[in-house]
């Protein structure tokens, strides 16, 4: 397998939607055998590192059960589906049963050979693990309560949308939904109890049998179980209730080093929120979710964007950079067409991993629930389409992949014109010396400045300047780059991918 480069990309796709989609008779069973060759040749050929088959893990009957019956999550799967019915809900892949490939999927077998077959196109699989929770009729819920969140009567009649009673080994017992510090519980889930050593233990021996299916996991909300996010959420009540002696050490240090004892190049995601990023990359995560950087091109705020890149090298390189995914609204949704070129081009060319979800670039508006394995049929978007082609062309270039990058200032032109603060550059120079600079003007307006180029060499040198995103073509002298600047008269949303190279 080639050498993975310093900025990957990720596809990720709704497999349980994607499998329907595949089942055109109702009868027949379509496992990941039926994802066709020409579908993978055609992620490998636009240039995916990674792919992410979402929610492969057995599911069971309890989960789906609570997914189909709580009124107002019905009403919410109606503004995807309004023609839903019962079929269409096959509950929450978050909701995991056991870390073994469904059975409606073909099983671990199926598994392993799809593996294969992106191991033979150069791609690596990453699956998911859901630290915080478990499924209602999950094994340990009988066997091992003692793994979970303990609750009393009081506790249920008191916050009875928190609490479940359950039948254990031991007797009957009340536990708690899986939730985190600001809203009510998961009702599909129970609460793991990371204080406890029996589950923690329990929990790396999972990711330990994980690591030998895939190449490496993305961790569900994985700052709940941050030791102070555990203590504010339950408190007294994360005591073991078996008695023993709580632990409070951070799990994923012990975790990410018990894995990678087996597994050295194994690989952690985590989705993060609350500011918790840099909190989990000290503990080990190779990369997280920079939902920072979303909401801030969302907010169409482009010097916070830029205050945002100026964060730490290695933060940076760590970090997980989209604009959407299975959590948050379509991108086409939200962000109006020109509005999404421009984003898309300061998302996905800055440093980090660059995760896309499938149906981004096609334009797919509709955002469907966790919940359901359908989807409305919606029409591609043939000009975001084309516009993303483009841009993976640009993701496939050594000069991004694996070169160094670095913010460039941006000056106004004169004086009074204060329209500069709406650009943002962006220099690229590849291990082979090949430039790229990056410019876009990310606001509502025409908008000018000069970028100042930060490559030295180039002084008294004759450039040409080709657009990787279009057609221009501009020469230029070097040290007129260098010393003043490129100037820039770019309307609103506009952007330029610049190849730099000497004439």
């Amino acid at each position: 397998m080639p050498t993975s480069p310093h900025f990957p990309t990720l596809y990720q796709i709704n497999t349980r939607v994607i499998l329907r989609e595949l089942s055109k008779n109702p009868k027949r069973v379509v496992t990941l055998d039926d994802i066709n060759d020409e579908f993978l040749d055609s992620l490998a050929f636009l240039g995916f590192d990674w792919l992410w088959p979402l929610g492969v893990w057995q599911t069971g009957d309890a989960a789906r059960t609570v997914s189909r019956t709580i009124p107002e999550w019905r009403e919410g799967y109606k503004h995807a589906l309004p023609d839903l019915t019962d079929d269409d809900i096959s509950g929450s892949p978050f909701a995991i049963k056991n870390y073994t490939t469904h059975t409606d999927f073909g099983g671990d077998p199926a598994l392993a050979r799809f593996r294969e077959r992106l191991k033979q196109r150069g791609m690596k699989m990453l699956l998911d693990f859901v630290p915080n929770h478990t499924a209602p009729d999950h094994p340990w819920v009988f066997e091992h309560p003692e793994y979970y969140i303990a609750g009393n009567s009081d506790d249920l009649a008191r916050e009875p949308y928190n609490y479940l009673p359950v039948e254990t080994k031991a007797g009957p017992r009340i536990l708690a939904h899986g939730r985190d510090p600001y809203f009510p519980g998961w009702r599909d889930t129970l609460q793991l109890n990371y204080r406890s050593q029996g589950l923690r233990q329990a929990m790396i021996a999972e990711i330990i049998k994980i690591a030998e299916r895939c190449d490496g996991i993305r961790c569900d909300m994985a700052m709940l179980l941050l030791p102070d996010v555990i203590q504010r959420t339950w408190g007294d009540r994360s005591k073991p209730s078996d008695g023993s002696a709580p632990v409070d050490a951070p799990f994923w240090v012990e975790a990410v080093a018990r894995v990678r004892a087996v597994r050295p190049d194994f690989i952690f995601m985590a989705e993060v929120y609350w500011d918790r990023e840099y909190d989990l990359q000290q503990q080990g995560f190779d990369y997280t979710y920079d939902k920072r950087l979303y909401d801030r091109l969302h907010a169409i705020a482009p010097q916070e964007v830029r205050g945002h890149l100026f964060a730490d090298p290695e933060f940076q390189r760590k970090s997980v950079r989209f604009l959407e995914n299975h959590d948050e609204p379509r991108a086409a949704a939200v962000f109006p067409v020109p509005v999404h070129r421009a984003a898309a081009v300061i998302a996905f060319l800055v440093p980090g991993m660059r995760f896309l979800h499938e149906g981004e670039f096609e334009g797919r508006k509709q955002h469907v629930s966790m919940h359901l394995s359908r989807r409305p049929i919606e029409t591609a978007d043939t000009e975001i389409r084309a516009f993303y082609l483009k841009l993976l062309g640009v993701l496939k270039l050594d000069t991004v992949r694996n070169g160094s990058w670095q913010l460039l200032d941006c000056h106004q032109t004169w004086e009074g014109n204060t329209t500069a603060s709406r650009f943002l550059a962006f220099g690229w120079r590849g291990t082979d010396g090949k430039r790229l600079l990056v410019v876009v003007n990310y606001g509502p307006g025409q908008s000018q400045c000069f970028v100042p180029l930060p490559w030295p060499e180039i002084s008294g040198k004759k450039l040409v300047l080709s657009d990787k995103l279009s057609e221009a073509v501009y020469d230029r002298d070097g040290t007129e780059l260098c010393q003043f600047g490129l100037f820039l008269d770019m309307p609103a949303w506009g952007y330029h991918v610049f190849e730099v190279r000497v004439k």
